[in-house]
């Protein structure tokens, strides 16, 4: 069984005269950079010159720096960039001011799993990974609450890394929902298979076949939407409130036995015999070289190619119609 920890068996001090530097202010490091402050820890920014996040981080009451004054002031260097950047970031601006005795912390393992990032033989890498986007990892912390996160280390050159690991997780409110305890390896390959066999790759291609099929035989292409991806929300947030059960519990008898006569020809073995091949894609590295080829080398033509095809895509634009209709998501 997975270990779980919560805030009795942190120890929040162990953050105590350590300053904290959060590379990056995006989804993840607005949230990490606030909350933290919030719990007394002596957090900085690291963003490059002209960004758009200085003035909201500044207004935050954050010190913002340059990511290689950040790096140089912090104890604990968390690196919230994006991967494709992350390890010529790490190479250029944060390597050179990493010191002994340092913390090196992700919240991804991409760049550590893969390689693309070496660390220091006598700095401590850890991740802390929180299982929600970063407006939650917020929105929850000034609720009084938190967000599972997930912990590994990496390289234990201290003996104190997993201590750091989680006095940061509760730093960040992790500790008030609980903390899972993985590794790299393991929280890389399963982050990347979830979002290419079911939550991004899987899910988008099972809509958008259910959209083309029924207006290829003659539907109405709002209709489509509708059924095929509308209403997927409806299904997934009874799923994320109670499992299957609550969900098959919820909908109609209707519903239900279709789910339990359908389900299994669409999820074929043929498709589970692929989901393996995609699997071991991903543990052999054969996606992250292609990524990082595609980003670092190609200069992101196929990908922004294939992005501007699926953008044109029908239910795109039936899509941005219907959403007019809905006031409840206009904010």
């Amino acid at each position: 069984m997975i270990k779980k920890y919560y805030d009795t068996d942190c120890n929040l001090g162990m953050l105590d005269g350590k300053t904290i530097a959060i590379l990056g202010f995006g989804s993840q490091g607005h949230a990490h950079a606030m909350n933290l402050n919030e719990s007394g820890c002596d957090v900085v920014v690291g963003l490059r010159p002209g960004s758009s996040h200085t003035a909201k981080a500044e207004a935050a009451g954050l010190k913002v720096m340059t990511i290689e004054e950040a790096a140089e002031a912090g104890d604990i260097v968390m690196m919230l960039v994006p991967d494709e950047l992350a390890a010529d970031i790490y190479k250029n601006q944060v390597e050179q001011h990493m010191k002994e005795g340092d913390v090196l912390a992700f919240a991804h393992g991409f760049n550590i799993h893969f390689n693309q990032i070496t660390p220091k033989a006598d700095n401590d890498v850890i991740m802390i990974a929180p299982k929600g986007p970063g407006h939650t990892v917020r929105s929850q912390y000034l609720e009084g609450r938190g967000v599972p996160s997930l912990i590994a280390v990496y390289q234990d050159a201290s003996g104190k890394a997993k201590d750091y690991a989680l006095a940061y997780a509760s730093g960040i409110g992790a500790g008030r929902a609980g903390i899972l305890e993985t590794t790299f390896k393991e929280e890389t390959e399963t982050d990347l298979f979830g979002e290419q066999a079911v939550l991004c790759g899987g899910v988008t291609e099972l809509m958008k076949a259910g959209f083309d099929t029924l207006v290829e035989a003659g539907y109405a292409p709002e209709m489509a939407y509708f059924e095929c991806i509308h209403e997927m929300k409806l299904i997934v947030d009874l799923i994320n409130e109670g499992g299957f059960d609550k969900m098959r519990y919820s909908i109609s008898n209707t519903a239900e036995y279709g789910d339990y006569r359908t389900g299994k020809r669409l999820i074929t073995e043929d498709t589970r015999k692929e989901m393996k091949q995609v699997l071991s894609e991903i543990q052999d590295g054969t996606f992250a070289s292609e990524f990082i080829q595609e980003f670092n080398a190609g200069g992101k033509a196929k990908f922004l190619a294939t992005r501007k095809k699926e953008a044109s895509h029908l239910l795109c634009k039936v899509g941005a119609e219907l959403r007019k209709m809905m006031s409840w998501l206009k904010k």
